[in-house]
């Protein structure tokens, strides 16, 4: 199938008149309501940093919820550093909630959903910097909430209470091949779902097309707080950092975007 706009659209009217689809996989499975859509294009389920559906890529979430959208996956600078399983785990982490029952008691975390308009209660935030040309992650003591001194003196006897040294960083750069390569043109799925004999089935019935997302909104949706960096690492397993967005601020990242009638 050729994926232009013109057909990608019809190709959605299509799968929306037939009402409700089976899951391709199990209940448990939030990315399943992308891998059904996906598989109603006849697109193999992918992990490769490009778009899914030729010059369009194709996200879907189901209908109602929170969940922040997974724009793309990105690890910080210097990559040589390791950033996330050499520095932030184990200087800033903390010990993990299933550490002495599903894991070692020696476990640790370093989970966090980071905006740029404001410090996380660990004091961690995203800061744009346009001199420099990139996107930091900030550490300030002073944020840190009190419920987590026990944690913040950990962070002083292993590291200090500074700046994180070396400053994981994304560069413009970086950041701008990345949204080239998933964010250029988006359709981007509502479902309605439902669970029938343990089964989970969509009725996928609303559908926006976006186009020529760029830097510049992508900046200034992470200074609103809108685009959060999302660290998910454990001992032993970084699940990858993450760039995501709030559901109701995606059409902000794109000049364009109109909804599928």
């Amino acid at each position: 199938m050729q994926f232009t706009k013109e057909n990608v659209a019809e190709r959605f009217r299509e799968i929306e008149k037939m009402g409700w689809i089976r899951s391709v996989g199990s209940r448990s499975n939030v990315g399943a309501v992308g891998d059904t859509l996906e598989d109603k294009f006849g697109i193999k389920t992918n992990n490769l940093p490009i778009a899914n559906a030729g010059p369009w890529e194709l996200k879907a979430q189901r209908s109602g919820t929170s969940s922040l959208i997974t724009l793309f996956h990105s690890e910080p600078l210097p990559r040589k550093a390791k950033i996330v399983p050499c520095i932030l785990l184990p200087l800033y982490g903390w010990q993990h909630e299933e550490a002495g029952k599903k894991y070692p008691l020696t476990e640790m975390s370093f989970r966090s959903t980071t905006p740029g308009n404001r410090f996380t209660d660990r004091g961690f935030r995203v800061s744009v910097d346009r001199t420099e040309e990139r996107v930091e992650l900030i550490f300030e003591a002073s944020e840190v909430e009190e419920k987590h001194s026990e944690w913040l003196a950990s962070v002083n006897r292993r590291v200090g209470l500074g700046q994180i040294n070396p400053q994981p960083h994304w560069t413009f750069s970086v950041l701008t091949n990345k949204i080239n390569a998933k964010l250029r043109n988006v359709l981007y799925v509502l479902a309605d779902c439902c669970t029938e004999k343990n089964e989970e089935y969509f009725h996928y019935c609303e559908a926006w097309m976006s186009e020529y997302a760029n830097l510049d909104k992508f900046l200034n949706e992470i200074e609103r707080g809108n685009v959060l960096v999302d660290f998910d690492a454990r001992t032993g397993h970084n699940h990858g950092t993450k760039f995501r967005v709030r559901q109701e601020a995606y059409p902000s990242l794109y000049m364009r975007s109109e909804k599928i009638k």
